[in-house]
């Protein structure tokens, strides 16, 4: 790496990591997760040697899906984020512990109608299988209107984001509200959760407002955003301005997990070819709102939490000021400015 540009992230690190940086707000980060093949097994088998045996659907019985002290399995396919494809598992598991707020004999009375505890997971994959991350939700089932939640969001229940791993390590925030796009699917435990796609299920929209531990940043230079031209390694400035289609790189902060993996807080080893740590989640950049190609995005040799992401400026990017989106994991960082000509 350019000696130059290693003494210049030096420093635009050490003032990312100052009390000023430390105290800035996470961005609001919003993720609509769909979910397909949602299947919800309702515990009406007492005995465990008939679960699951069925390879035929199996609907639950009416009264089954209304009875306190049971517990409930839910567990559908996620299948995008904010539009994106991506793979993923949603599961959840239910106590029946079903509430009224007036007298209905068999239901608990309480000021909270539902009042369905629960614990869920999403779990988020690249295509090849590879986790992104997780997010855990504790949860309490009631169909009652989440304050906060999107408008886009129907009245769902009250789940706090209790923490996550990998892309998500230390998130918070809460779910709740959904877009049911078809409708949900009640089966009995005797049916075999192996024909779950066979059978299908009901397609939905999950609203996640998350507040990540961190975030996607890029570094500043006296002379503004760590972007630098590829094939020389100079910063972008209004005395060299970027090209529409040219490849640039940029350094920042916030993108997490590589692969290989890397013990935390330990530096990126010395480079050497074929053996990057390839950041693990996904990277997109855009510019005027326009997606840019990334070409690559790896943890910068000899540093700690600084990142490389080389990417091109679109085709057509009008001459001027352009605007630079950044994201990981669908989790944006703050925009930033860089001249164009």
């Amino acid at each position: 790496m350019n000696q130059r540009i290693r003494t210049l992230l030096v420093a635009a690190l050490g003032a990312a990591f100052s009390v000023t940086g430390l105290a800035q707000t996470p961005p609001v980060t919003i993720l609509e997760v769909d979910i397909e093949n949602g299947v919800l097994y309702i515990g009406d088998v007492d005995i465990a040697s008939k679960r699951a045996v069925s390879p035929t659907m199996v609907p639950a019985p009416t009264d089954a899906q209304y009875r306190t002290f049971k517990e409930n399995v839910f567990m559908g396919d996620i299948v995008a984020v904010n539009g994106k494809p991506v793979k993923g598992l949603y599961q959840g598991r239910f106590s029946g512990f079903l509430a009224s707020d007036t007298l209905i004999p068999g239901r608990a009375i309480a000021d909270l109608p539902g009042a369905c505890p629960a614990s869920i997971n999403y779990v988020f994959l690249h295509a090849d299988g590879t986790v992104i991350g997780s997010i855990m939700v504790q949860s309490v089932q009631s169909g009652v209107p989440l304050p906060g939640a999107p408008a886009a969001a129907r009245p769902g229940s009250l789940n706090a984001i209790v923490g996550g791993t990998g892309a998500f390590l230390g998130a918070r925030g809460q779910t709740g509200g959904l877009r049911i796009v078809s409708g949900n699917r009640f089966a009995s435990m005797a049916e075999d959760p192996a024909y779950r796609r066979v059978h299908g299920g009901g397609k939905y929209t999950h609203f996640i407002h998350l507040i990540p531990m961190t975030w996607p940043e890029v570094l500043t230079l006296p002379t503004g955003p760590a972007i630098f031209h590829a094939d020389d390694f100079s910063p972008v400035t209004a005395e060299k301005p970027a090209r529409a289609g040219e490849l640039l790189m940029m350094s920042v902060s916030g993108l997490g997990p590589v692969r290989p993996n890397l013990d935390p807080g330990k530096p990126f080893p010395a480079w050497q070819a074929g053996k990057e740590h390839v950041v693990n989640s996904p990277v997109e950049v855009t510019v005027n709102g326009k997606a840019a190609a990334v070409t690559s995005a790896i943890g910068w040799p000899g540093m700690n939490n600084a990142y490389r992401v080389d990417f091109r400026v679109p085709e057509g990017t009008a001459a001027g000021t352009a605007t630079l989106g950044l994201s990981v994991a669908w989790i944006n960082g703050p925009e930033v400015k860089f001249p164009v000509r």
